[in-house]
């Protein structure tokens, strides 16, 4: 019985935490041609609403007129995010791809 409720509280730690994963991704121009990418942290306060610094998505691109923005949470942003949710900080990654 005890490791049933055990399993279960797990189950539920687990679903309520990993339940705000997305990701987002936006096309420039006609979108990417090559597979050059750059990647930048963007961080969030009080449970996203508040940026902490900006991710300049046309700067990455480095004046390329055609690129894709890709932003979201992987797996190290979220298992970050478990921990710093407490204080409330999100982290999101944000990848442009010329």
């Amino acid at each position: 019985m005890r490791k049933n409720m055990v399993a279960a509280m797990l189950v539920l730690v687990l679903s309520v935490s990993m339940s705000g994963c997305f990701s987002l991704s936006h096309t420039v121009g006609t979108g990417a041609k090559g597979g050059s990418s750059v990647s930048e942290t963007q961080w969030y306060a009080l449970w996203g609403l508040v940026p902490l610094g900006q991710v300049d998505s046309k700067a990455m691109a480095g004046g390329s007129a055609n690129y894709t923005v890709d932003s979201g949470m992987s797996f190290l942003d979220g298992l970050i995010n478990i921990f710093t949710s407490y204080v409330t900080v999100v982290r999101q990654t944000v990848t442009v791809t010329k």
